[in-house]
């Protein structure tokens, strides 16, 4: 059966390619000549068509577009420039399944259309068809670590923090070694239910412990209801350096050279991509541009740790309107493509509920062979009555069927002189409680990811 066939091919191209694939007339039909990028996403999505050929340098032509394409099951195929050297890659950094050059002829694209077929139907049979989104354009990135009379033009509440900050502002100094010994990097999504259960101070801190035994380490702010991890660390953040990651891997040119220029270095080990400085930019997280973003850092750094949002309901999904930004899209994407959840709840009765139904909610997000790991913040006799470890520990196995906890002993005056000092806990308060059981998980997830078989190699971090 005749597959049929959409286009949108720019300039000289366009007329020859039809022509020869409406001469063939094998495999393959044209059924629409799409004259812009709405018009062949218009189409798709009527079911018009089971591929799309479309050329690289189509106006807007973005991995949204392509993601939108795969959603309504067309396979895509580009052409290009065989004047551009670039095109190619970039293209296929967008996700279209095949690429050729713009100067093939009519029966190789043929043979492309039906290969990119083939496969989009077999990867939509597969256990899980992954639904996506992209990001949009944002604005431009400006990063560094400051002191407080330069803090206080952007946020008023950073006047309080005295003294000034290691790091220069706008220092973006490049990791001078690859991820480690030639691994792939492991991703880490520190998730919590509505509230402040603590994701952003076991986030912080569990990257801080990361960075501290040697490890390169990324922490990234994902949170689309409240960014924080600015703030907290005294970063000066003007747009928000993953808009701009996630704007690159929508327009496929975030390669790690970029990343690196994006992520400020807060010690020799660490780097940070700060979050969206207005929650209203929400929106700019797609989640198929996350999922590049995730890739990109796990061959930047061995340990990337995530601050996500507490949201997983899809609301889009639930209206019917799928192909909507979803706010919770985020957080989804990084739930999805984490190596390693962990699901943050505090110690006191309403924490502990909230956490209880939230587990529930995360299961359905991860599959059934997929466990978060549990940390309980804030951990205090006050809250919960005498002995709060083991009153915890029973109440989580009776309710949520939870065995192994990490408990994090409440420690405010820590918190607070960190916060006001801009730094994390390893650095601020070394002795801090907080510490011992967070740094004795880093450790465990050390040990694992250094006895599992070497990944496949990772780039060299450009300098």
């Amino acid at each position: 059966m005749s597959l049929p066939v959409l286009t949108a091919v720019t300039g000289g191209w366009e007329a020859p390619l039809v022509a020869g694939l409406e001469r063939a007339r094998g495999e393959v039909h044209v059924v629409r000549r799409c004259a812009d990028l709405a018009e062949l996403i218009a189409a798709a999505q009527a079911g018009l068509g089971s591929a799309a050929v479309v050329s690289g340098d189509l106006h807007r032509l973005d991995r949204e577009a392509l993601a939108q394409l795969h959603r309504a099951g067309v396979a895509v195929v580009g052409l290009a420039d065989p004047l551009d050297p670039a095109a190619g890659a970039r293209l296929t950094d967008l996700g279209a399944a095949r690429v050729l050059s713009a100067d093939s002829s009519p029966e190789e694209v043929a043979v492309a259309v039906v290969d990119a077929v083939r496969d989009l139907s077999a990867w939509a049979d597969g256990p899980a068809l992954r639904r996506s989104t992209a990001g949009s354009p944002g604005g431009p990135v400006a990063v560094g670590r400051g002191t407080a009379a330069d803090l206080a033009v952007s946020d008023p509440a950073d006047a309080l923090r005295p003294g000034s900050w290691s790091g220069a502002a706008g220092r973006l100094e490049p990791l001078d070694e690859p991820t480690g010994r030639g691994e792939r990097g492991r991703l880490v999504a520190v998730w919590g239910p509505t509230g402040a259960p603590g994701r952003t101070t076991v986030a912080l801190t569990l990257a801080g412990e990361f960075a501290a035994v040697g490890a390169r380490t990324l922490l990234i702010d994902a949170d689309t209801y409240g960014s924080s991890v600015a703030q907290t660390l005294g970063l000066l953040d003007e747009s928000g350096g993953i808009a701009g990651a996630v704007r690159s891997a929508n327009a496929g040119v975030l390669d790690l050279e970029r990343l690196a220029r994006l992520t400020p270095t807060l010690s020799p080990t660490l780097r940070v991509l700060t979050g969206l400085p207005r929650p209203a930019r929400w929106p700019e997280l797609r989640p198929s541009g996350l999922e590049v973003l995730w890739e990109r850092a796990r061959e930047l750094a061995r340990w990337t740790v995530v601050d996500c949002g507490f949201g997983l309901e899809a609301d889009e999904e639930l209206s019917f309107d799928t192909s909507a930004p979803r706010r919770n899209g985020a957080t989804l994407a990084t739930l999805t493509a984490a190596d390693v959840v962990l699901a943050v709840g505090c110690a006191d009765p309403v924490g502990l509920q909230r956490l209880v139904r939230g587990l529930e909610d995360l299961a359905e997000v991860l599959g059934p062979t997929r466990s978060p790991q549990v940390v309980i913040t804030r951990v205090r006799a006050e809250a919960v009555g005498p002995d709060p470890a083991r009153r915890i520990t029973d109440a989580l196995a009776r309710y949520a069927g939870v065995d192994e906890v990490v408990l994090v002993p409440d420690d405010r005056p820590g918190c607070d002189a960190a916060m006001l000092a801009g730094r994390l806990l390893v650095e601020a308060v070394p002795g801090s409680p907080i510490r011992r059981p967070i740094a004795a998980l880093a450790a465990r997830l050390e040990a694992r990811l250094a006895a599992e078989p070497a990944a496949r190699p990772t780039a060299a971090v450009p300098g």
